[in-house]
């Protein structure tokens, strides 16, 4: 019996060590760049599927966010440890002092478009813009577009009436205050359709069909974590990419776990599923997800979209190109390729 008491023990104290030995899981919070849409899917279908915490990682928040160059500071700064927003705003913020990298680019081309209410003020091409009321605020991501988009298709804000509006945009336009606006056909445009008839009540004009080849949102990380705990980071990918692919092949389970996580959604699964369904058809595939995988960065790409961003002067002209992708996690997470 004595025996038996001592066997009872050890493998008491083996079990206890080993409970003490489990590494405790990576507390983390992500950082979105706006309010919730179809492309943050991955975030909430990681942690409702347990992918996050097969990695051991916790995900103690996804936070909602005032715009990409936010959300870029809050990394760059540690107050989140990933973050999503427009990949464009990532590298003008580069020169400008937030250093992050890009882990995956979701938009292989960017969701980024002008937009106009096509019984109002149709666009059939760039140029129709000249002369109009484009609202739009003067900072972040569609400011960035914007400027790229006319200086791409030979013009400048000098060609347009500038008015200067606060997000969501899309009520100017509805209203009748401007002409057009610059616009996510990931986000805004299925809500301005509701809005405005339908399917083919507006006029569209994207980005990579007008001259405009460049990334568009992205998941990334500060430049200092890359360095500190590459590990972590590593992890991350994982769980991120095997997410993604379960968003492609699972799209209701998608907005299902969006709607979980955020209740004030419910009623709008209809929208959520209209966004993702753009970026599956307009926005996440290319050759290069084809050959490489979702999510990939090639590097001639990405130094075309700086050499765009400094012409049209969103980068100072002496700007030196200093990285701001790292493919080397995603290629060891195996993304799936599209």
């Amino acid at each position: 019996m004595f025996s038996g008491l001592l066997l009872c023990a050890s493998l008491l104290g083996a079990g206890a060590s080993a409970a003490l030995a489990a590494p405790a899981a990576d507390d983390v919070v992500v950082q979105l760049d706006w309010i919730v849409r179809g492309n943050h899917a991955m975030f909430f279908v990681a942690r409702d599927k347990g992918m996050f915490a097969k990695q051991g990682i916790n995900v103690t928040a996804i936070r909602k966010g005032t715009g990409s160059v936010d959300a870029l500071r809050m990394v760059a700064n540690g107050s989140a440890q990933f973050g999503f927003g427009d990949l464009s705003t990532l590298l003008v913020a580069r020169t400008q002092g937030a250093a992050n990298t890009t882990l995956v680019a979701v938009n292989q081309k960017s969701p980024l478009a002008m937009v106009s209410i096509k019984s109002r003020k149709p666009l059939n091409a760039a140029t129709d813009l000249k002369g109009m009321n484009v609202g739009v605020h003067p900072a972040g991501s569609t400011y960035v577009f914007l400027k790229a988009f006319l200086s791409k298709n030979g013009m400048s804000l000098a060609d347009i009436k500038q008015s200067t509006v606060a997000p969501p945009y899309e009520n100017y336009l509805v209203m009748g205050r401007v002409d057009a606006v610059p616009g996510y056909i990931d986000a805004e445009v299925p809500l301005l359709e509701e809005k405005t008839g339908g399917p083919g009540s507006l006029s569209i004009l994207q980005a990579a069909d007008h001259g405009l080849n460049v990334y568009g949102s992205g998941m990334f990380t500060s430049d200092k974590m890359v360095a500190s705990n590459p590990q972590l980071v590593q992890r991350f990918v994982n769980a991120y990419m095997e997410a993604f692919a379960y968003v492609i092949t699972h799209p209701d389970e998608a907005v299902a776990a969006i709607v979980k996580a955020n209740p004030e959604y419910k009623g709008q699964e209809k929208i959520l599923a209209e966004q993702l369904d753009a970026d599956f058809k307009h926005t996440m595939y290319s050759g290069d997800t084809a050959t490489h995988g979702i999510g990939w960065v090639d590097a001639r790409r990405w130094g075309d979209m700086f050499d765009i961003l400094r012409k049209e002067g969103s980068i100072e002209a002496g700007a030196k190109a200093s990285g701001g992708f790292d493919m080397k996690f995603l290629t060891a997470a195996k993304p799936l390729r599209k």
